[in-house]
């Protein structure tokens, strides 16, 4: 595959060597959900390919869209709607509390903080919070449960402000920094809100889950950047931060979570898990040399299976509006010719269609009034909560598919 891209350099150490591995096509927006009125309309279609920097390995999509446009007034995306999700924040809080010995007299920042799934936690235990998310719809929830939430793109210019009024202990940065054009610009906003002996909490998505596990619907317009140990490692330390700790996690279909200081003292996950991706090669372009490959038999493998179901006279439907089905829907090209519809709990979903595919979201009752003969799980990465949210679909003989890492019917 070409290496010609139209990014001119790395987001992360503006070096020109960029490797491109993977094109999935002109896709529509992950979380561009349409309104009946928008069905009429033209739909915005942008380049969706992926590349490996050779001079620092971060792993990145080549175009960017404004970051208005991806989360403006219509972003649908609510934490709280996923049960998995918010046990994962407390747990992650109750740790926090309980090793950092934090009090009232404490000070924690969350940057894209959604619709306080997390901070609401600190709350409850008496310590002052802030969040700071672009997208009004969650801002709004997250005051409604009190949790002081300023709505904003976070950068260095509104650190250096927030940092007049206090640094904080405790910066939590879930799944955000993968998500920002200005790689460079958020960290150093990080380095100047954070406190000199406070601690960044930073959780990405591990590239390495993502290849190894051929999750490729993972990787979408929101998503600029996929991480591994050692290019994080390579980020921060431009910043004069220091990853001391780190955790893989399963959440999100693997994800890293990063203990970021202003010190140097490392623990021996860090340097355990930077002499793992040495020894895969991670940083190679070998190991990413056939991802496309398998990428393409994954859709071959579930279309054929859903044709197949599909001639015997078989109903279809699909769990989980997410960002991921878009990707996984569209590039596959499965819409109406296989499923009949998509149900979600997220009520901010429900009453529209699918980007690109036009398939509409329905509340999860739909599939207990008519119920389907099976049920394509697209939020792969809760299927547990899903199979048992939806234990009576399976007790009366309903089958689930799971697309991802391999195609299985349950």
């Amino acid at each position: 595959m070409s290496d010609q891209h139209p990014l001119p350099h790395c987001r992360s150490c503006n070096g020109r060597h960029l490797h491109t591995f993977l094109s999935l096509g002109m896709l529509p927006l992950s979380d561009g959900f349409l309104s009946s009125e928008q069905l009429l309309l033209p739909e915005r279609r942008y380049p969706l390919d992926v590349a490996l920097c050779k001079n620092c390995s971060l792993v990145q999509i080549l175009e960017t869209v404004p970051p208005d446009e991806l989360f403006g007034a219509d972003y649908p995306y609510f934490s709280s709607f996923t049960d998995t999700l918010v046990q994962h924040a407390k747990a992650n809080v109750e740790a926090r509390v309980a090793e950092r010995r934090l009090s009232s007299s404490n000070y924690v920042v969350e940057i894209a903080s959604n619709d306080g799934y997390l901070l609401q936690h600190y709350r409850e235990q008496g310590i002052r919070v802030l969040g700071i998310d672009p997208a009004p719809g969650p801002v709004k929830a997250a005051r409604t449960k009190g949790v002081r939430t300023i709505q904003a793109f976070f950068g260095k210019e509104i650190a250096t402000c927030f940092a007049a009024e206090r640094r904080a202990d405790v910066i939590h940065a879930n799944n955000v920094l993968a998500h920002v054009g200005d790689t460079n610009g958020f960290v150093e906003g990080i380095a100047t809100l954070l406190a000199d002996e406070g601690v960044v909490v930073a959780e990405v998505p591990y590239v390495r889950d993502l290849i190894d596990h051929v999750e490729f619907d993972t990787i979408y317009h929101e998503h600029l950047c996929y991480f591994s140990l050692l290019s994080a490692t390579r980020l921060f330390n431009r910043h004069r931060l220091y990853i001391n700790r780190v955790e893989r996690l399963s959440i999100h279909g693997g994800s890293l979570r990063l203990f970021v200081e202003k010190h140097e003292n490392y623990h021996n996950s860090v340097t355990d898990l930077l002499a793992e991706e040495r020894n895969v090669g991670l940083a190679d372009t070998k190991y990413y040399a056939n991802f496309a490959e398998k990428v393409e038999a994954v859709r071959e493998n579930l279309v054929s299976l859903l044709n197949s179901l599909k001639g015997e006279g078989a109903c279809i439907a699909a769990y989980g509006a997410a960002a991921k089905g878009t990707i996984l829907l569209n590039y596959c090209n499965i819409g109406c010719n296989l499923l009949d519809y998509v149900v979600d709990r997220n009520i901010h979903k429900q009453g529209k269609w699918v980007p690109g595919v036009h398939l509409p979201i329905l509340a999860p009752s739909r599939l207990m009034e008519r119920p389907p003969d099976y049920l394509l799980v697209l939020a792969w990465n809760f299927r547990d909560e899903i199979m048992q949210q939806q234990s009576e679909f399976k007790k009366g003989g309903g089958s689930f598919i799971i697309p991802v890492p391999n195609i299985e019917v349950v």
